[in-house]
């Protein structure tokens, strides 16, 4: 699903497609890579797979695959996650959720990011 949703990224500007699917309680929910020329606007493929799960209701998220047709290597370095869509899964995911990252293997959340932001809601006024 993940690989699929790569093929509908709007990526003019990078040339980089990507593609997401999580899943959830409540079924599986696809993103891809959304580029504007605006650069800050843009929005990575695991952000809106993601968010469009939260959208429809999901309330618990157990795994993420990804998929970067457009890399040139088969390593982790080209095809990880970025730091704002690990913060975004250790926000939204379960605890010990896998990320799938195609061609490259499978991961933790604690793998990916041992370190996160994190602000406990008691703390907020």
């Amino acid at each position: 699903m993940a690989y699929t949703a790569a093929r509908r990224a709007y990526c003019p500007y990078s040339r980089f497609a990507v593609g997401a699917a999580c899943e959830t309680d409540i079924g599986c929910f696809v993103g891809c890579n959304i580029e504007s020329a605006s650069y800050g606007l843009c929005c990575c493929a695991e952000r809106v797979a993601l968010f469009s799960a939260v959208a429809q209701g999901a309330e618990s998220i157990t795994r993420l695959a990804v998929a970067c047709t457009s890399a040139t290597q088969h390593s982790l370095n080209e095809k990880v996650c970025c730091g704002a869509c690990r913060q975004v899964m250790v926000e939204l995911m379960e605890k010990g959720a896998e990320i799938i990252i195609y061609g490259v293997g499978v991961f933790t959340l604690d793998e990916l990011l041992p370190i996160p932001f994190r602000i406990e809601l008691d703390q907020i006024g």
